[in-house]
C-alpha cells in the first residue's frame, strides 16, 4: 500500500485567531478564521494531502466549556472549510489538563500515532504546522517536519528561549502552504 503524506494542523493560532494566553475559544461566535487559512487548506487538499487537526483543548478538562460546545465549534469549522473546497480528514482534540500527563496531549505524539494506525502515512514526508514550540516538539516526536507559524502564540523575538527549533518558520498558513506545494 502506498504511503501518503499528511499535514497535521494545530487549531488556535493556525486556522483561527489565537484567543490569548490562558484563554479559550469557548463558543462558535468567538471563532475567527485567520486570513487565507481556508484557502490554504483547500489548496493542500486539492494537492492530494490528507489533513488532520491535532489540538490541545484543556478548557474542556478544566470545565471552562463543555465537550458539546467544542463539538459544535468543530462542526461549524469543518462545514466552512468544506464550503471553501477543503477537507479535514479527522480532528483529534486532547481535552485533558496538562497535569493529567496523557499520551495524546502535545508535545507528546500520541494523537499522531493513533492517526498513523488508521491511515498509511509517511510521517517522514509529512508536516506538523503549529504556532507554539510545543507543536514543534510534537512534530519532532512524531518524525514529521515542523513548521512554526508566527500568527499565533509564538513570537520570533523569543527565539533564544525556544526549547526546540522548527524546520521552517512562516507568518501564516497560506505562506507555509506555498513551500509545501513547491516541495511536493
Amino acid at each position: 500500500m502506498k504511503k501518503i503524506r499528511a499535514i497535521f494542523l494545530d487549531r488556535d493560532g493556525v486556522i483561527n485567531r489565537y484567543p490569548g494566553d490562558t484563554k479559550y475559544v469557548t463558543a462558535w461566535k468567538d471563532f475567527r478564521f485567520l486570513p487565507g487559512a481556508k484557502q490554504a487548506i483547500a489548496k493542500l487538499y486539492a494537492a492530494g494531502f490528507k489533513l488532520f487537526i491535532v489540538s490541545n483543548q484543556a478548557g474542556v478538562g478544566k470545565g471552562v466549556y463543555s465537550r458539546k460546545k467544542l463539538d459544535l465549534i468543530t462542526r461549524n469549522m469543518l462545514r466552512q472549510i468544506r464550503e471553501a473546497k477543503g477537507r479535514i480528514e479527522r480532528v483529534y482534540c486532547c481535552v485533558h489538563r496538562p497535569e493529567d500527563n496523557c499520551a495524546c496531549r502535545k508535545p507528546k505524539a500520541g494523537a499522531i500515532h493513533l492517526i498513523a494506525e488508521k491511515y498509511p502515512l509517511d510521517l517522514k514526508k509529512s508536516f506538523f504546522i503549529g504556532d507554539t514550540i510545543r507543536d514543534v516538539k510534537t512534530a519532532h516526536a512524531a518524525g514529521c517536519s515542523s513548521i512554526l507559524l508566527l500568527c499565533g502564540k509564538e513570537k520570533l523575538s523569543r527565539r533564544k528561549l525556544w526549547e526546540a527549533n522548527p524546520d521552517f518558520i512562516f507568518r501564516n498558513l497560506y505562506e507555509a502552504t506555498q513551500l509545501i506545494l513547491r516541495k511536493k
